[in-house]
């Protein structure tokens, strides 16, 4: 009998990562109905961030609020409160990508987010950690420092529009209101190390995931750009500050600190740990490319794995880049035949990855 651990990300829009990990484990089974397979879901600051933390941390609890959504529609959502004081606020489920349809690049902001933020201080949070992946919008995090309290203003001294469109008239930001941040700081869970302007920014790399065409990206840039001169003692070169449409920018101009969501969200749910004497781990996410070796959690999984000697199978929707270090990997795509049936019904081919690694890995987990 073997113990093979299953930690995967979400497969973003199609899977939360719980349902991901079981379906693997399903499939894993129904080779080797013998092994002990143990699920350990993660995140790494984007969609499902809120779920991994409050599987993982007994005592977790949901805290409802209601926000502005990323067109100002109002949405439902909650943070979690950690017995330690703690709160966890995630962007997704306040401002995310998958809230909104039709894509809005010019339009959408994070206000809703700050919105979360504010509720959470107003509970009196000891600690933040605030999970910024998955965003509609590339705002530079205007609008939700505007939530906590900052002013963007125009040449006329009037409040320039939420979004990205309203930085093309700004033409004074006025931080003086911001609430403080709480006693213990906030840390930025961050999946990428992206600065905030330029080829490597927040417009040019994730604008058009966000429905934005070439055209629409220069104005996105050069909109951030122009907040990025008004606001002092930050350099938009910093490492994250392209996270989320420049969220990581505001969040930083408020005082967080940038951390690594995929390893604060490991260490929550003690993933070293579950680890020892492991004969597999199985890691994944919706699409493994070039960004995927920056931070995210197959990455950060597979770091951990390596210090323990552990070998590591990635499943993934599509694999578009050389998955080095390693053991096995399966692409959803390849099983079902393309993107559009795999992304129709991704627990199927989730769980025939399950079972296609527990047939062809024999040799690297022992009978």
């Amino acid at each position: 009998m073997s113990r093979v651990v299953i930690a995967p990300d979400s497969f973003k829009g199609t899977a939360h990562a719980a349902d991901a990990a079981s379906a693997i484990a399903l499939g894993w089974h129904s080779v080797r109905a013998a092994d002990e397979v143990v699920t350990r879901p993660m995140a790494d600051g984007g969609e499902g961030t809120l779920d991994a933390f409050e599987a993982a941390v007994p005592g977790a609890r949901r805290m409802p609020v209601t926000v502005r959504g990323p067109v100002s529609a109002p949405v439902r959502t909650h943070w979690l409160l950690l017995p330690d004081g703690t709160g966890v606020v995630e962007l997704a489920a306040t401002s995310g990508i998958t809230l909104l349809d039709p894509l809005a690049p010019l339009d959408a902001h994070s206000t809703g987010f700050g919105e979360a933020i504010v509720d959470a201080l107003d509970a009196g949070v000891e600690r933040l950690l605030l999970a910024v992946g998955g965003s509609a919008s590339t705002d530079g995090g205007a609008g939700a420092l505007s939530a906590l309290g900052a002013r963007f203003l125009d040449a006329e001294r009037r409040e320039v529009a939420l979004g990205n469109r309203g930085l093309g008239r700004l033409a004074a930001v006025d931080l003086a209101g911001l609430r403080p941040l709480p006693p213990g700081g906030a840390v930025i869970l961050g999946d990428v190390t992206n600065p905030l302007l330029g080829e490597q920014g927040a417009a040019a790399i994730f604008g058009p995931q966000k429905g934005a065409d070439a055209a629409t990206v220069g104005v996105l840039d050069d909109n951030l750009a122009r907040f990025a001169r008004l606001v002092p003692g930050l350099s938009p070169e910093t490492p994250g500050a392209g996270a989320a449409g420049g969220v990581g920018f505001g969040l930083l101009a408020w005082g967080a600190d940038m951390g690594g969501g995929a390893a604060l969200v490991a260490d929550a749910i003690g993933l070293a740990r579950d680890l020892v004497g492991a004969d597999l781990v199985i890691t994944g996410e919706g699409r493994f490319d070039g960004q995927s070796e920056a931070g995210k959690a197959p990455s950060e999984v597979a770091r951990l794995a390596a210090a323990t000697e552990v070998p590591v199978a990635l499943v993934a929707g599509a694999i578009t880049a050389e998955p080095r270090g390693f053991a096995a990997s399966v692409a959803l795509t390849g099983l079902a035949g393309g993107a559009e049936p795999a992304m129709a019904d991704p627990l199927r081919w989730l769980e025939a990855a399950g079972a296609q690694l527990a047939s062809e890995t024999g040799v690297v987990v022992a009978s």
